[in-house]
C-alpha cells in the first residue's frame, strides 16, 4: 500500500515537470535587440512616472502646509 502511493506520487512529480518542459518549449523569448529596447522603456516609464507622482506630492504637500498655517 506504501508503494502505491509512493509510485503515483512521483508520477504525479514527473508529470508535473514534463508539463513544465513542454511550456517552456512554447515560450517565444525576445531577441537582444528587443529586450533591451523594451528594458530602457520600462526604465524610462518609471522615471518619468517617478516624477510626476514626486511634482503631485510636493503639491499637495505645499497645498496642505498652506491651508493647516492659514489663519483668518
Amino acid at each position: 500500500m506504501g508503494d502505491s502511493a509512493k509510485s503515483q506520487g512521483e508520477s504525479k512529480i514527473t508529470k508535473f515537470f514534463s508539463g513544465v518542459k513542454a511550456e517552456f518549449k512554447k515560450i517565444t523569448w525576445p531577441d537582444k535587440d528587443s529586450l533591451i529596447k523594451q528594458s530602457i522603456a520600462v526604465v524610462i516609464i518609471s522615471v518619468v512616472i517617478g516624477a510626476i507622482i514626486t511634482v503631485l506630492d510636493f503639491g499637495l504637500q505645499y497645498g496642505v502646509d498652506f491651508l493647516t498655517t492659514f489663519s483668518f
